[in-house]
C-alpha cells in the first residue's frame, strides 16, 4: 500500500495548530490516521508523573473497556520501554504478548508500529498504530511517517507547555503588581505625619470601607490621585478594578464615548462596539478627575449614571447597568462654577456626598522633609546615582520656598537635583532656580560671581557642620582649611554651629 506521507502531514499539521490544546488536537490526527493507512487502532500514550501510570490522550478503533484496560496495563507491557530506549518498536503479532493481546482480541490487530515522543531530549510518549494481520504494509514508510506525526505531537506540546508556563508567570505577575499597589496605597506608604495629613488618613479609614460618594478637593499637586487610589485599595472592591479619566485631558468630542462607550457604527471610525470606562471599572472604582472641566451635556448624563446606576452607550439602545463606587476630584472652586452656571448644583450634590479636602503643601511644612527624603531614595535608585542626603542648606530652602505645585513640584525639583548632583549630598545650587531666586527662599535675587560664591561657601560650611554635629576644628579638617579661617566665615555669614549640635 502506497502512503500519501504529504496529505497526512498536511492535514495534521493543520489539526494540531487549530485545535485548543494538545488533546483535541491529536484526537483527529489520530483519526484521520488510522483511515489513512487502513489501520483498525491508534493511540497516543503519555508518561503521567513518575512514569508507572499511562495519560492516554488520543485514541481511535478502541472500545471504553479496552481503552480502560490499555490505560492501566500499557506502562507494564514491552511497548513501554520506548520511553527508555527512545527509538521505534514494532510488535509482530500482539497476540503473543502477555500484556497487550487483549488488543489483538478485541480489535482484530495483530502487528503494533510505535516511535517514541521526545520533548527536550527526554521521551514523555509515544504514539503507536495497529493492524490486522496479512495488511499490505511497509513497515519502514509507517515508522518514517509516524517519527514525522510524533515530532508534530511533541511540538505542540512545548508550545502549550510554553504558553502554561507564560501564562503562569502573567498570573503571578498580575498578583505581584496587585500587591505592589496595594502596597503603594496602604496608609502606612502615605507620606506625611502633619496634623492636616493626619485628619485626611482619618477621613480616609472612615470612607473606604463604605460605597459612598467621595470628592476629593485640593489644589493641583496635592495628592488627590493617591488619596484616592488609597480609597479604593482599602476598601471591599480593591480586588477589582480601578479605572482613572482625567477629564480634563478629553475633547468635549470624546469625553463622553470615552466614559460611556460606544457602538459599532456609532460615527466614523467606530468599527466596533467599545467598552467605556463606567463599563470597565464594574465592580470597583471609578475616578473622575478635574470633575470641574467636564461639559455640560456630559454632566446631565453623568447625572442620571449617579441615580440609576445605568445609561446607554453612544449610538445604541441598550440599557448597561453597572456597579461603580465613583469618586471625583477637583482643584476648583465648584461653588463659584454653579453661581456662574458651568457646573450643575445638582450633580454637585450628588457627587458633595462625603468631601476631603487636601491641604497644600505650605500648610503642611513639617512634611516637606519627610517627602523630600523619600523622593530622595526613589529617585537615587531609579536614575542608579550615590546621593546620600540633602544638605542643611538645602533643607531650609525646600521648606523656606512656597511651592505652588506643591508635591508634584517638590518631587520634581528632587528628581533633578538627583540628575544634577555631583557628589553624595544635594546642596542648594543643585535646586531649581525658581527656588534659589525666590525672595521666600532666603537666597540672593541678583545673580553675580561674589554672591554665587558667599552661597556656595555658606552651603559647604553649614554641611561640613552638620556632618561634624557643630565641631568647628572637625570642620575645618573636613574643608582643608583652619581653625582660624573657618571661625572667621562662620562669624561673617552669620552661622550658628550650636544649632548642628542636637
Amino acid at each position: 500500500m502506497k502512503i500519501d506521507h504529504l496529505e497526512i502531514i498536511s492535514w495534521a499539521a493543520t489539526s494540531l495548530a487549530e485545535a485548543d490544546g494538545i488533546r483535541a488536537g491529536a484526537s483527529p490526527v489520530i483519526e484521520h490516521l488510522t483511515k489513512a493507512l487502513s489501520a483498525q487502532i491508534a493511540f497516543v500514550a503519555l508518561r503521567h508523573g513518575d512514569g508507572e501510570i499511562a495519560d492516554i490522550i488520543a485514541a481511535h478503533g478502541l472500545g471504553a473497556a479496552d481503552f480502560r484496560r490499555l490505560e492501566t496495563r500499557i506502562v507494564k507491557s514491552s511497548l513501554w520501554r520506548i520511553l527508555n530506549v527512545s527509538s521505534p518498536f514494532v510488535i509482530d503479532d500482539m497476540a503473543d504478548d502477555a500484556v497487550l493481546n487483549f488488543l489483538s482480541f478485541g480489535t482484530g490487530s495483530r502487528l503494533l508500529a510505535a516511535v517514541p515522543l521526545v520533548l527536550h531530549g527526554s521521551a514523555v510518549g509515544l504514539i503507536a498504530i495497529g493492524f490486522p494481520a496479512g495488511a499490505d504494509i511497509n513497515e519502514d514508510d509507517v515508522i518514517k511517517l509516524l517519527k514525522v506525526i510524533a515530532s508534530m505531537i511533541a511540538q505542540s506540546m512545548r508550545v502549550a507547555s510554553t504558553i502554561d508556563e507564560q501564562s503562569r508567570m502573567i498570573a503571578e505577575e498580575n498578583v505581584h503588581l496587585k500587591q505592589e499597589l496595594k502596597e503603594k496605597y496602604d496608609f502606612s506608604h502615605l507620606i506625611g505625619n502633619s496634623s492636616p495629613m493626619r485628619q485626611v488618613y482619618d477621613q480616609v479609614t472612615q470612607v473606604a470601607r463604605s460605597n459612598a460618594t467621595v470628592l476629593l478637593r485640593g489644589e493641583s499637586g496635592t495628592g488627590k490621585e493617591l488619596i484616592a487610589g488609597a480609597i479604593h485599595y482599602n476598601s471591599l472592591r480593591s480586588k477589582r478594578p480601578f479605572v482613572k479619566v482625567n477629564c480634563a485631558a478629553l475633547p468635549e468630542t470624546l469625553i463622553e464615548s470615552e466614559l460611556f462607550g460606544y457602538e459599532k457604527g456609532a460615527f466614523t471610525g467606530a468599527s466596533t462596539r467599545k467598552k467605556g470606562r463606567f463599563e470597565m471599572a464594574d465592580g470597583g472604582t471609578l475616578l473622575l478627575d478635574e470633575i470641574g472641566d467636564l461639559p455640560p451635556q456630559t454632566q446631565v448624563k453623568l447625572l442620571r449614571v449617579i441615580q440609576e446606576r445605568e445609561f446607554e452607550r453612544l449610538g445604541g439602545t441598550e440599557t448597561v447597568q453597572v456597579n461603580v463606587r465613583l469618586i471625583t476630584a477637583t482643584n476648583k472652586n465648584l461653588e463659584e462654577d454653579i453661581a456662574e452656571g458651568r457646573f450643575r448644583e445638582d450633580l454637585f450634590y450628588r457627587l458633595n456626598v462625603f468631601t476631603i479636602f487636601l491641604p497644600p503643601l505650605r500648610e503642611r511644612k513639617s512634611d516637606i522633609l519627610l517627602l523630600a527624603e523619600h523622593f530622595l531614595e526613589k529617585y537615587e535608585r531609579e536614575h542608579k546615582k550615590d546621593v546620600k542626603r540633602i544638605s542643611t542648606p538645602a533643607i531650609d530652602m525646600l521648606t523656606a520656598y512656597h511651592f505652588p505645585g506643591n508635591v508634584r513640584e517638590l518631587e520634581n525639583a528632587i528628581e533633578r537635583a538627583v540628575l544634577v548632583c555631583d557628589s553624595n549630598v544635594i546642596h542648594g545650587h543643585h535646586l531649581p532656580p525658581t527656588l534659589q531666586t525666590a525672595e521666600v527662599s532666603g537666597t540672593v535675587t541678583r545673580v553675580t560671581l561674589a554672591s554665587a560664591v558667599e552661597a556656595f561657601e555658606r552651603d559647604m560650611i553649614q554641611d561640613a557642620l552638620k556632618s561634624t554635629r557643630g565641631n568647628v576644628a572637625k570642620a575645618a579638617v573636613m574643608l582643608d582649611s583652619t581653625e582660624r579661617i573657618l571661625g572667621y566665615k562662620i562669624k561673617n555669614y552669620g552661622i550658628d554651629p550650636k544649632r548642628f549640635r542636637k
